[in-house]
């Protein structure tokens, strides 16, 4: 598998209110509940310490990020689905936002769903995909945090996976923004989706 690292990336636009950027380059998105790791993933991505803002503290994403790579494509950073230390007002401004984001025209080109291999998948986890689904935009679940589970027990989590989302658990990719398990498998679903 061919590596690919990104040569250029930089942050263009940090919002919650269209006109998105660059609707010409094919965007794709991040979404996953607060604190399952997209800033994480994303600086792991396009090897970058900073790119993203990352914190312990769940809600870090308080708007759409996005992020032009070699002037080809676009990833877009999505604020956290659930639990964040701001005011529902708030929480309801970000959902409406990455909503609005989806049904845009041109919508993204595809959207990876992050969950924390830890768990099993929550109700927000669901209320993602639900919300994915009737776009019918392209997506990918993938795990988060694999460093953190034994590979003796990765099929167990598949299967949890699969049953809870209705989804073929070989369909699954791990990743780790720690150890960098998964990033070039991620690189190249990124790469398909956005047509390079």
């Amino acid at each position: 598998m061919k590596k690919y690292r990104p040569k250029n990336v930089e942050e263009i636009s940090k919002t919650l209110k269209p006109p998105w950027p660059h609707p010409e380059l094919p965007h794709v998105a991040i979404a996953g509940r607060s604190n399952v790791g997209k800033s994480s993933l994303v600086n792991k991505l396009t090897s970058r310490k900073k790119l993203a803002g990352v914190g312990k503290t769940p809600g870090k994403t308080k708007a759409l990020q996005f992020f032009r790579v070699d002037h080809k494509f676009i990833l877009c950073d999505l604020p956290g689905y659930g639990y964040a230390k701001v005011s529902k007002q708030l929480r309801s401004l970000w959902q409406d936002a990455v909503l609005d984001y989806f049904d845009s025209d041109p919508g993204p080109a595809g959207i990876i769903i992050l969950m924390d291999a830890r768990h099993a998948p929550a109700k927000l986890d669901e209320q993602i995909v639900a919300d994915v689904l009737p776009t019918g935009i392209p997506w990918m679940p993938v795990l988060t945090k694999a460093d953190k589970v034994p590979r003796g027990q990765r099929r167990k989590v598949q299967m949890r996976v699969s049953e809870t989302l209705k989804v073929d658990g070989d369909m699954l990719a791990w990743t780790s923004s720690v150890t960098g398990e998964g990033i070039e498998t991620l690189w190249q679903e990124i790469l398909e989706l956005t047509g390079q």
